[in-house]
């Protein structure tokens, strides 16, 4: 008895509720998917209802196949940003706005101007972008001020799903830090920055640290899952940050590195410290702060080219780009297909591909498109490393892109450094369910749940020292790519 926990991961497609024994094992999992919704250019909204009756269902199917009596704790890892408004019996005001949302840029800019650039980056962690909520919801106070100053609360997705298990109004600071809202240093909501987004403070749920109990799973919501009234409900993290610690990335030594649509990597930093090159989030092990770069456009690209040249499969093209000399004969790729974050945070920025020549073939461009998500990915490693104490021992790999082995290689010898695989699928869950183990006392800390549940990597990818040399010329050049085409780019938006 007693001897699973749920860990949850409520993605931007679907919620994924799996159960894990003390070691880390997935014993069984659901997936329930629900629709994204892209009402107007710029706008992705979906409807918080569809969350809930997915988490609903996704947890009834865990309970009657591992049995309710076998379930210790809950924990939840869910979509960072994404956000709603609530009335005091929980339900909806409006479509949640996703971190995908990007019609709130006139809002950056104004809220920049007011506060300070800078200074809404050294409170909040985060430099000024559509990303955060923060910049969302002062939108809606220009647009729909009376439902926002209607509403009972503002909720994260854990925070709604939270409300809606056990009737309390709490969230944890490693889910609500990503909203923009938080005081990063202390851990708290900034009431400058809730000012300026057009909330009341009483409007915002209680905080508490990530791995500290929530409340008891209600009994109404008991009888709809199956599971036990009562069962602990853990404060998780926003799965980015719940990822790294399913990866085991909770202290100095390691970072991580996820190749999924898009391209996160991060590390740990026993202080606060915010720059352009990274974005500055609580530790979702309530201790210390984790240092995240993103790149937008990372498998999601590969997808792209495949497409767009009419190749049958990415294996098909990287077939052939496997003979194409480092450097694809000449072309450089930089992978702003959906604008920059880190370390330029420039939403007019788009991709280039530089040195096309009538030699060139779809498998060039597709190796210097790997080639390009590597160069960008170690100058912002180079970045953010600097500022945390230098390049940890090991870097861990995860998502969809470490099934390419070119990309592999090419990554090890522009890091120049060894990658070791994470052979977990489900990163975020497992990390919530670290937080869970260590909440209802299998574990004396998070960190101590993270060494006894990460799996050990499945493979080590170590640089090709042949193509090292050929790599760091071509990273100096690509270094100066994204500062050679930004007003073309900005002049081209502004037509």
């Amino acid at each position: 008895m007693d001897d699973v926990v749920i860990g949850i991961d409520a993605s931007t497609t679907a919620v994924k509720a799996i159960a894990f024994t003390r070691d880390g094992a997935d014993l069984f999992q659901a997936r329930e998917a629900y629709p994204l919704a892209n009402p107007k250019p710029g706008h992705f909204e979906q409807d918080a209802e569809h969350w809930w009756a997915a988490l609903i269902s996704a947890l009834k199917q865990v309970a009657d196949k591992v049995g309710a009596a076998r379930v210790a704790a809950i924990a939840i890892a869910h979509q960072r940003e994404t956000f709603t408004l609530i009335d005091q019996a929980g339900t909806p005001l409006i479509p949640a706005i996703l971190w995908l949302d990007e019609r709130a840029r006139p809002q950056v800019a104004r809220l920049s101007a007011e506060l300070g650039r800078e200074t809404i980056r050294d409170w909040s962690g985060k430099p000024p972008d559509p990303t955060p909520a923060l910049y969302a919801i002062a939108w809606l106070a220009e647009h729909q001020p009376q439902v926002l100053a209607n509403a009972a609360a503002l909720v994260d997705v854990h925070g709604f799903f939270v409300h809606r298990l056990t009737a309390r109004l709490v969230t944890s600071t490693a889910s609500a830090d990503p909203l923009g809202l938080l005081d990063v240093a202390t851990g708290e909501w900034h009431p400058e920055l809730v000012a300026a987004a057009g909330l009341q403070p009483g409007q915002l749920p209680a905080l508490i640290g990530p791995g500290e109990i929530c409340g008891g799973l209600a009994e109404s919501i008991a009888q709809l899952t199956g599971l036990k009234a009562g069962t602990p409900i853990v404060a998780g993290a926003g799965d980015g940050q719940a990822m790294g610690l399913g990866m085991g990335v909770y202290g100095a030594g390691r970072s991580y590195l996820s190749l999924g649509s898009g391209v996160v990597s991060g590390c740990y930093s026993g202080t606060v410290t915010t720059s352009d090159a990274f974005r500055t989030l609580v530790s979702p092990t309530g201790s210390g702060f984790m240092l995240e770069t993103v790149l937008r456009s990372g498998m999601q690209l590969v997808d792209w080219i495949v497409r767009t040249t009419g190749a049958s499969s990415a294996a098909e093209l990287e077939k052939g780009a496997v003979d194409v000399a480092a450097g694809g004969d000449g072309l450089l790729v930089m992978p702003y297909w959906a604008g920059v974050m880190s370390p330029y945070w420039d939403g007019a920025a788009r991709g280039a591909v530089v040195g096309l020549s009538l030699d060139h073939e779809p498998r060039h461009l597709f190796r210097a498109t790997l080639e390009g998500i590597a160069l960008e990915q170690a100058i912002a490693s180079e970045a953010m490393e600097a500022e945390s104490g230098g390049k940890p021992g090991e870097m861990i790999a995860a998502g969809g892109g470490t099934n390419s082995a070119l990309l592999m290689k090419i990554m090890a010898s522009v890091l120049e450094r060894p990658l070791f695989v994470s052979p977990v699928n489900e990163a975020a869950a497992l990390g919530a369910a670290m937080l869970a183990a260590s909440a209802i006392g299998w574990f004396a800390s998070a960190e101590d749940a993270a060494k006894a549940m990460a799996a050990a990597p499945a493979r080590r990818v170590d640089p090709d020292m042949t193509l090292v040399p050929a790599y760091r010329a071509r990273k100096a050049i690509y270094r100066d790519l994204y500062h050679a085409t930004r007003d073309i780019h900005a002049r081209l938006g502004a037509i």
